[in-house]
């Protein structure tokens, strides 16, 4: 479920003065595609290597997230307003609905409402730092105070310039996920049929 906070923080226009979290949410909310490669390193403990995985993401606004992991093997994941959808190859789709988990939904419910960095939200959820680093660089630390995301995370990490550069997950067991973004894709601002292709099941 960690992937789908990524969407939102995915694009941000250049700016030369100070950022602020009110801007990042306002421009966030004017994304309506965002498309990007993904790189995953997770480390976890008492596993001497790292797992690696890659591929891409899209996220619409209106029709929700697309995650497809290309390697070490194909996975992709759909999440929209009524359900999660998991397919590998020569299986059968997995459809989660928020009638058979609404827990789950509930915490996707604030996932989606990360994409748009959603400050009341956030404030509702989270412990917030902001910074800006300067020449363009912030960083967003989010340290969570409210169940679900308390029992799973010390802290959520985002670094980012013109877009987002990456997201440091900690979670309560010492293990850490990075993950990293490039070749964000902004335009065109509509779904190719292809695209519209990835939500229908």
């Amino acid at each position: 479920m960690l992937l789908f906070l990524t969407a939102g923080f995915l694009a941000i226009n250049n700016v030369a003065h100070a950022i602020t979290l009110d801007e990042l949410q306002q421009r966030f909310a004017h994304q309506p595609i965002v498309r990007a490669n993904f790189t995953q390193v997770r480390q976890i403990q008492g596993m001497p290597q790292p797992l690696h995985s890659s591929g891409e993401m899209l996220v619409s606004q209106h029709k929700g997230l697309w995650w497809h992991q290309q390697k070490p093997f194909p996975l992709t994941l759909v999440l929209d307003d009524s359900r999660m959808v998991q397919v590998m190859p020569g299986q059968a789709p997995q459809v989660i609905t928020a009638d058979s988990n609404p827990q789950l939904f509930q915490f996707n419910h604030l996932m989606r409402a990360l994409f748009q960095a959603d400050q009341v939200v956030l404030e509702e959820n989270f412990k917030i730092e902001f910074d800006d680093l300067g020449q363009e660089k912030w960083r967003l630390i989010l340290t969570p105070k409210t169940s679900p995301l308390d029992k799973l995370f010390t802290a959520i990490t985002l670094n980012g310039q013109a877009n987002l550069n990456a997201i440091l997950l900690t979670d309560r067991q010492g293990d850490h996920t990075e993950l990293s973004f490039t070749q964000h894709r902004l335009t065109p601002e509509a779904l190719s049929n292809e695209e519209e292709q990835h939500f229908k099941f």
